[in-house]
């Protein structure tokens, strides 16, 4: 299996501002030791660590962490300021593996249009990247145009565009990752679940029928695996996501399983893609 979604960090080294409130039990150091511990005794042998901050040091010390063979991660979707104009200069390192901007905190529910973020994904593009979209509802709109705009842009929604699980608003987000799989280059992680739903009674609130729902829209050639550990912890072990991964595969045929626990990720980031 691959895990295409996770995180490091140490916030005595580089702050983290949203790790307040009930993330706060965040704030520590997640190492590759503390990764390690989490994968012992399961089916997972690579993995993708993801940006958790807007801050080159951070993806940079990422990247010297996947250069090091004595770890499961394979590779790096890291940050990069898209309205710098060296932009294309930050992108050539061989373990970065796609691109992330949290878009869902930028205050423009458009930010993704707005010209000079277009020139960045131009780049990211270029470089055979994918990026990945960290959105919510409101920011769906400005995806799907941007999807429409740059169809030879790979994209990546991360955390099945985080739906209102805790509140059961199924239709909007619905309408939402209905459209965004109408692209034959979006793919989308089924990630991130057990934190958009009540803590406490995610498994009452069936966080699977996300999950599943995703997989028959997108197809298993488009859908993938991802822990989001540490985050998931909130909520959940690590062992609880990949049962949830295990429950919403399990009516797939072998091979369309084995595309959304592993080949679809080995696709999506491992080949780097010139246009």
């Amino acid at each position: 299996m691959v895990d295409a979604h996770h995180h490091l960090w140490d916030p005595a080294v580089r702050p983290y501002p949203w790790m307040t409130g009930p993330a706060a039990p965040l704030r520590r150091r997640f190492g590759t030791d503390g990764l390690a511990a989490a994968l012992a005794g399961t089916d997972v042998t690579a993995t993708v660590v993801v940006q958790a901050v807007a801050d080159p040091g951070e993806t940079a010390e990422l990247l010297r962490i996947a250069d090091d063979n004595g770890n499961p991660v394979a590779g790096v979707v890291g940050w990069a300021d898209l309205t710098a104009p060296d932009v294309a200069e930050t992108l050539a390192h061989p373990s970065l593996v796609g691109v992330r901007h949290q878009t869902h905190d930028e205050p423009d529910p458009r930010w993704l249009l707005r010209p000079d973020v277009r020139r960045g994904l131009g780049a990211v593009q270029d470089a055979g990247l994918p990026f990945d979209l960290l959105i919510r509802g409101r920011e769906v709109p400005a995806a799907v145009e941007l999807a429409t705009r740059e169809p030879r842009l790979r994209l990546v929604v991360d955390h099945a565009a985080k739906p209102a699980i805790a509140s059961g608003d199924w239709d909007t987000w619905l309408a939402g990752i209905t459209e965004l799989a109408a692209f034959p280059q979006v793919s989308c992680k089924i990630s991130g679940l057990v934190t958009e739903a009540d803590p406490h009674r995610w498994r009452e609130q069936g966080v699977e029928r996300y999950a599943r729902r995703v997989i028959d829209l997108f197809g298993p050639d488009r859908t993938m695996f991802g822990s989001d550990w540490p985050v998931c912890t909130l909520a959940a072990t690590y062992q609880d996501v990949l049962d949830i991964a295990a429950d919403a595969t399990a009516h797939l045929r072998d091979a369309d399983r084995r595309a959304v626990l592993d080949h679809t990720a080995r696709h999506v980031y491992f080949q780097r893609r010139k246009p």
